[in-house]
């Protein structure tokens, strides 16, 4: 697996910081899926600020409701054999948010690889979430051309 260089260094917890676990500053595109029971309520684009092992904070494009389930696709700096661009999915739950900023718990997570030829088979199989998916990476694709 090949990785771009930057080396990830735990963030320095303030006085009034609360978290028990280390976080670590990256800078990522991501998307997001707010969903209640697998229907997409809202979606949008932002980018991460810092993420642990319990939890991510990230830059919204929109404010997003507290308590909600949130899917979050993450770019992610390696490349499958040397080749194929990855991504981190995770599912959570909405902790907080403002105009600007929202955190999330991370209750699931997983790599997935962002091979176009994988992503239209995920359609085929027919999930609103998938299609959006879909639909997003064949906007992405045809405003690079």
């Amino acid at each position: 697996m090949h990785m771009e260089g930057s080396t990830l260094t735990p963030v320095e917890a303030g006085a009034n910081n609360r978290r028990t676990k280390a976080r670590y500053q990256i800078r990522r595109e991501l998307r997001y899926l707010v969903v209640d029971r697998g229907k997409p309520l809202q979606s949008g684009v932002g980018s991460t600020v810092d993420m642990g092992s319990g939890g991510i904070a990230f830059r919204a494009d929109q404010p997003l409701e507290p308590g909600k389930s949130v899917e979050l696709f993450i770019s992610w700096p390696a490349l499958l054999d040397s080749v194929c661009p990855m991504r981190l999915c995770i599912v959570g739950r909405i902790l907080r948010s403002d105009d600007i900023y929202a955190v999330c718990t991370i209750d699931r997570h997983e790599f997935q690889t962002r091979c176009m030829s994988q992503t239209s088979a995920l359609a085929e199989k027919g999930s609103d979430v998938q299609r959006w998916l879909v639909g997003l990476s064949s906007r992405s694709s045809a405003a690079s051309i």
